[in-house]
């Protein structure tokens, strides 16, 4: 792991202590975003490039953390440690002060540290180093940049996690769909599955080590286990008639997802370990896309048994569901947030797909994104971030972007060629 290793922080324990925040993102009215200096690197040219490269391009899409443009900066910091000249970075708006150094030991292991300081106080607010193995140089870049997003908003952070998505090659007709998996910015592809078997609705673990998804090849379609470190499979189930939407638990013993049994669906849980199953739902209707609340209490679905597909919330041992959408149009694939406050949904309204949040009681619904086609949400570990992925029909194909909860900023995230299907990971480190 790349944070294992670390050494002691740089920065004293009074540095911390000043204010728990700088920047409350969860606050209403007018918004601007944290102005940030990250400055050049020191070290080894080839690792403090890649470095700062990566630390500036995250908060380039964090919306909070806006980056200033090295071409006005008015110091060049050829020693890290020293305070810089605060008056001189006050001139240009700078509000903090990212320095650091990057390069190899003598055993060959990276070393890599940094620092944040407080314009305003010229204070150093965090600090730290570390030392790993030299192929965690990405992850470490993402931890750097995790910690100053932390200090300067009091929020997790998210930069060092994955993304697990469905690779789409080929033309319409005849598209090759293999799970692959990146890293949050999208680098560091690698593909999971050969593309033999068609794969759908991939799901982190909360461990974060194993994905549970559909796969459909010549026999039954099957819900699958994957180790991504290993790359075992495990058939979890294999049943008569279609299942879709596998998703775990947050303490990932069970999974729960819709099995079809001729024109209705129902849910089901199943218990990882002994394999015994719970219907939860019994309806006429179609219920599908369910997803546990982070207690693991209750399970938020979409149902057409009124009628239209809407979305309702039960009791994760199934029970009476209460509908929890009213707004015009349909509701479907709705996924909850780490935090518990929102759930995020798919809405359709004539020709038109929004990408959207509710709280969990059904209120303060708003869209974030509206087009065509988006749908598929999922959540970045602090709650702050969705992604999804819009396909505008005809031979093009889907693309995954990214965008705060808040609807402030949206930002395509590369992959390959298509991508669908994205979900999140769970923290790294």
């Amino acid at each position: 792991m790349a944070g294992s290793g670390l050494a002691a922080g740089v920065a004293g324990p009074a540095a911390f202590a000043q204010q728990d925040r700088y920047l409350d993102v969860r606050r209403s009215g007018e918004f601007q975003p944290i102005l940030i200096a990250v400055t050049g690197f020191a070290g080894e040219p080839a690792a403090s490039a890649q470095m700062t490269g990566i630390i500036t391009n995250n908060f380039k899409r964090s919306v909070f953390l806006s980056p200033i443009d090295p071409k006005t900066f008015v110091e060049t910091i050829s020693n890290p440690d020293q305070t810089p000249r605060m008056d001189a970075w006050r001139a240009i708006n700078a509000q903090f002060i990212v320095t650091g150094r990057a390069g190899r030991n003598a055993d060959g292991r990276l070393q890599a540290e940094f620092r944040l300081w407080d314009v305003s106080t010229g204070a150093q607010v965090a600090g730290q180093q570390y030392v790993t193995d030299a192929g965690n140089s990405r992850r470490i870049a993402h931890i750097i940049s995790d910690a100053i997003f932390t200090r300067i908003t009091g929020e997790g952070g998210f930069f060092d996690t994955r993304v697990v998505f469905v690779d789409e090659t080929g033309s319409k007709e005849n598209r090759r769909k293999r799970l692959a998996i990146m890293d949050q910015d999208g680098a560091n592809v690698r593909y999971l599955t050969r593309g033999d078997d068609l794969v759908v609705t991939p799901r982190f673990s909360p461990s974060s080590q194993e994905v549970t998804y559909m796969s459909f090849g010549a026999s039954d379609p099957k819900v699958l286990l994957l180790n991504i470190e290993t790359g075992q499979r495990e058939v979890v189930g294999n049943f008569p008639g279609m299942t879709f939407s596998p998703r775990f638990s947050p303490d990932g013993q069970k999974i729960v997802m819709s099995l079809a049994q001729g024109a209705t669906s129902n849910l089901y849980s199943m218990d990882l370990r002994s394999r015994a199953t719970t219907r939860l739902s019994d309806s006429s209707a179609i219920d599908t896309s369910p997803c546990y609340s982070p207690d693991g209490s209750q399970i938020a679905f979409e149902s057409d048994r009124g009628g239209t597909q809407q979305i309702y919330v039960m009791s994760s041992s199934g029970g009476s569901p209460h509908r929890i959408s009213f707004g015009e149009g349909r509701y479907s694939t709705p996924v909850w947030s780490p935090k518990g406050d929102f759930i995020a949904f798919t809405k359709q309204k004539g020709g038109n797909f929004g990408i959207g949040v509710m709280r969990a009681d059904g209120s303060g619904e708003r869209l974030l994104t509206e087009g065509y086609h988006n749908e598929g949400p999922t959540w970045a570990p602090n709650g702050l971030y969705l992604m999804f992925f819009r396909d505008p029909g005809g031979q093009a194909g889907a693309k995954i972007f990214m965008a705060d909860v808040f609807g402030r900023g949206e930002f395509p995230v590369p992959t390959p060629s298509f991508g669908s299907d994205p979900a999140w990971s769970p923290l790294l480190n």
